[in-house]
């Protein structure tokens, strides 16, 4: 049987901040970390296990990165490129609709962190 998806060794980058992208990726097996570096420091951002996804802003713009992912242990990942994720969509139109749940709810986390940030400083 074939496996999809590509092995990746502890702590070993999968996509940097600040590259161009033009891929979303999901987490078949083990963990990943989205970090951000900011003023020289390493900022953990989330972490994120099998089914999770990330770099999904990729396929909606042609911005850069936003955060460095990286292993946690060994992680095999999937890569979904703009063609397949506008498939998948196709073919089952509420995967759009739990990518945005996602998205939003990531907005707002990062919404409350600034803010207790803020607030401390």
């Amino acid at each position: 049987m074939a496996t999809l998806g590509k092995e990746y060794k502890d702590r070993e980058v999968i996509v940097r901040q600040g590259e161009a992208g033009n891929c979303m990726y999901v987490v078949q097996e083990g963990e990943v970390e989205a970090i951000a570096e900011v003023d020289g420091r390493e900022m953990r951002l989330r972490k994120l296990g099998p089914n999770d996804f990330f770099g999904e802003m990729a396929l909606f713009g042609a911005e850069n990165r936003s955060a460095t992912v990286r292993a946690l242990g060994t992680a095999r990942v999937l890569t979904i490129d703009k063609k397949s994720f506008l498939g998948g969509v196709q073919e089952d139109p509420s995967l759009a609709f739990r990518m945005v749940k996602v998205m939003s709810q990531r907005i707002r986390d990062l919404t409350d962190r600034l803010a207790e940030h803020h607030l401390k400083g």
